[in-house]
């Protein structure tokens, strides 16, 4: 179909023309940006549409996000507690108070989003747990997505509680002086294995792919076209291909495959089209998360009241916190360089980050590529050194930053939890950009809303939820923070032909904004309304996309409800 769009201002994010009045479509590519008359002479008789919007966008791109997963987590039947939502610990009892009283006693319940940081209580154990909520299975997830808890229910469904697993590679459980589980796992292979019960079962109601829309829908409301699965298993790929298959499917989506998967390497072919599920890359985690104190530091954690309350320990986390070693590090690329798949590490903090580059160095180096468009990434970078921004230009690594670390976890980050001169500093923004680097900005799924107009903000203004200033003097600027969400983004996922600008010959993917960017004080930009998205030359109708949901044949998803089950971890009388 044909049509010519136009509003108040188009911003291109296109150097040669960053400005134009109208952007004429044809069969879902942009064939002319310039001038209306331009326009019309280039698509004759085509339809006008005026969007009313003061401002259209090339789709913003969030390169990390797990959005299958955290619809599964967050949305109904699940709860989401994130601080956003229930700000202290009291709140959170309150949820859990109100959750028990809305379903019935042998319901078992979900919750996502817990922060000790934030909401100030340290990890709650299995005991503490089963205090509120008896014998029900119930799982409590970790707003930082490494972290889950569950109640004994949980433990004696799996057999844990008298043959307590082996941790498993990249993760480990929290036990008691006697070797029992406590209740506690921590990174990915081991919270996704000991919440996997209670994820199974709620996913057992008539429409487990619900959540999954509901997210496409959250992220699709925020002004997002395109994103990325970073926890991505084979099991995944079905619903990933159903909600592509859905008439108004808003979301183009690149996959990153979990390296802990023994297929991660393996090619990818799927029914649904190639601009809207195609295969990326491989995920690797090198440390933890910071809100969690398994971050990889050569910096101090402080013995604070900030970090007594959360239950992190004082001192300096160091090397152990490493997922892997570097003789691992090193195993796992060259196991997979030669397959041509971008590789993504999640490293936050500056030891991780080193470790991480030494690696790349070496693997790329080994095989000749450095100079090569191998594009792998480095994901978060929260507590990175000034000089690795540098480090990571010299070997063509893409860092991917999260400036929502920033935005919530600022004041805390800066004198709470580390000193100000490493806190106050968290996502080095000025830095990064001044290294040349391709900068991309991302919420990471579920760990916090979608919200890149926010990342914007907080990036140009470094002014956190507070509003309080912390290190000025790494601001971006607008144009920088908009590449990163657009241009830079699109190029992190491996799509700048794609998508990421409006110029002839790239997928009509488009937002509406009520304001134009430039046009607003920067600490406003986060309140810029998003009023809708563009797919391949169409406006998206996300009610119709719900609905046409309930189509979906339910019974095709059966191996959703055993994601994240490692094989080591099927004990007698875990499937009781």
């Amino acid at each position: 179909m044909d049509v010519i769009v136009t509003a108040g201002t188009i911003i291109t994010m296109d150097p040669a023309r960053t400005r134009a009045e109208a952007v004429a479509v044809s069969d879902g590519r942009i064939v002319a940006v310039g001038t209306a008359a331009d326009c019309q002479q280039a698509l004759p008789g085509a339809r006008v549409h005026d969007t009313g919007a003061a401002a259209l966008l090339p789709g913003f791109v969030e390169p990390h996000s797990h959005p299958v997963l955290s619809g599964m987590a967050t949305m109904p039947p699940a709860y989401w507690i994130a601080p956003w939502f229930a700000p202290t610990w009291d709140d959170v009892v309150a949820a859990f108070r109100k959750a028990i009283d809305e379903t019935p006693a042998d319901q078992p319940l979900a919750f996502f989003g817990f922060d000790g940081l934030l909401q100030q209580h340290a990890d709650p154990t299995a005991s503490e747990l089963d205090a509120i909520f008896g014998n029900r299975m119930v799982m409590v997830f970790g707003n930082s997505g490494h972290t889950s808890y569950v109640t004994t229910a949980v433990l004696e469904h799996l057999g844990w509680v008298k043959n307590p697993p082996e941790d498993p590679a990249g993760g480990f459980f929290g036990r008691n002086a006697d070797g029992s589980l406590n209740g506690v796992a921590t990174e990915i292979p081991a919270a996704m294995a000991q919440a996997a019960p209670v994820l199974e079962a709620i996913a057992k109601g008539p429409h487990p792919l619900q959540g999954a829309v509901e997210y496409y829908v959250l992220l699709s409301s925020a002004g997002i076209t395109s994103t990325s699965e970073h926890t991505y298993k084979t099991e995944l790929k079905p619903a990933y291909e159903a909600l592509a298959s859905l008439p108004n499917s808003p979301l183009r989506i690149s996959l990153y495959h979990m390296s802990t998967e023994a297929d991660c390497g393996d090619r990818f072919t799927s029914a649904a089209p190639d601009d809207m599920l195609r295969k990326q890359g491989i995920k690797l985690w090198a440390d933890g998360s910071p809100w969690v104190g398994n971050v990889a530091m050569s910096s101090p954690y402080l013995d604070t009241e900030v970090t007594r309350a959360a239950g992190i320990a004082p001192g300096i986390p160091g090397e152990k916190m490493m997922n892997y070693t570097r003789d691992q590090l090193d195993a796992l690329l060259e196991a997979h360089v030669g397959e041509g798949w971008q590789m993504a590490f999640h490293a936050n903090g500056d030891i991780a980050i080193d470790i991480v580059l030494d690696a790349f160095t070496t693997v790329l180096g080994r095989h000749n590529m450095i100079e090569s468009d191998h594009r792998w990434r480095i994901e978060h970078i929260g507590g990175a050194c000034a000089d690795q921004f540098a480090r990571m230009a010299s070997i063509g690594a893409v860092p991917s930053m999260g400036p929502f670390q920033f935005y919530y976890w600022g004041d805390l980050l800066d004198g709470g939890m580390f000193e100000p001169a490493v806190g106050g500093s968290w996502q080095r923004f000025r830095d990064a950009f001044d290294a040349g680097l391709p900068v991309s900005f991302h919420n990471d799924g579920s760990v916090t809303p979608p919200t890149p107009l926010l990342n914007m903000q907080a990036a140009v203004t470094r002014r956190c939820s507070s509003g309080n200033l912390h290190a000025p003097e790494q601001a971006a600027t607008l144009d920088e923070a908009l590449r990163a969400h657009t241009v830079n983004a699109a190029f992190a996922l491996g799509r700048e032909h794609e998508i990421g600008s409006i110029e002839v010959g790239k997928l009509a993917d488009f937002v509406e904004l009520d304001a134009d960017p430039y046009a607003v004080v920067p600490d406003k930009i986060g309140a810029i309304g998003v009023l809708g998205t563009w797919l391949g030359g169409s406006r998206i109708d996300l009610g119709e996309f719900a609905a046409a949901s309930h189509q979906v044949d339910d019974a095709a998803f059966a191996q959703l409800r055993t994601y994240g089950v490692p094989a080591c971890c099927h004990l007698p009388g875990a499937d009781a």
